[in-house]
C-alpha cells in the first residue's frame, strides 16, 4: 500500500467533494433528531432483542455533537472513532477542495494488505459486537 500525494487529473473523480456532499446530507438527518421526530427503530433488535453491530450509533453522534465524548465512545466505540475520522477526513476534504491541492491517493494494494484490512474490518466489527451485546446498555 502507498499513499501518493498529485494534482486531481482532468475528468477525475474528486472524491474529497463527492463524500463533502454526503457528510452534508446526513446533517438532514441530525435536523430530523434535533425537531424531535421519532427516532429510527432497530428492526434487529425489535426481533431478537440483542443490539446489533451498530445499535448505539445514532446516540453517540447525538452525544458526540454535545460533546459529550465518553458517553459517545461508551454507546457504541466503533461509531465514535469512525465519527472522528469521518472529521478528520471533511477538514482535510475541505482544505484540499478550497484551496485545490493536491490530492492524497492509495494506490497499488497488494493482495495480501486488501485481505488484511478485509480481516481487520470484520474483526473490529465483531469485537465491537460483543462489547455491545455484553455492556448490556439501556436503550
Amino acid at each position: 500500500m502507498q499513499f501518493v500525494r498529485r494534482p486531481l487529473a482532468p475528468r477525475e473523480t474528486d472524491y474529497e467533494f463527492i463524500w463533502l456532499l454526503v457528510c452534508a446530507g446526513t446533517f438532514a438527518f441530525a435536523a430530523w433528531l434535533a425537531l424531535r421526530l421519532p427516532w429510527p427503530a432497530c428492526i434487529f433488535h425489535a426481533v431478537t432483542g440483542f443490539p446489533c453491530a451498530t445499535c448505539g450509533a445514532t446516540r453517540s453522534a447525538v452525544a458526540l455533537f454535545h460533546g459529550q465524548f465518553l458517553a459517545a465512545w461508551k454507546w457504541n466505540p466503533l461509531a465514535f472513532a469512525s465519527y472522528l475520522a469521518i472529521i478528520i477526513f471533511n477538514l482535510y476534504a475541505v482544505g484540499v477542495v478550497v484551496t485545490r491541492a493536491p490530492r492524497l491517493r492509495l494506490v497499488s494494494f497488494a493482495p495480501a494488505e486488501k485481505k488484511f484490512l478485509r480481516l481487520s474490518a470484520i474483526a473490529l466489527l465483531l469485537a465491537n459486537w460483543i462489547y455491545l451485546l455484553v455492556a448490556n446498555l439501556p436503550r
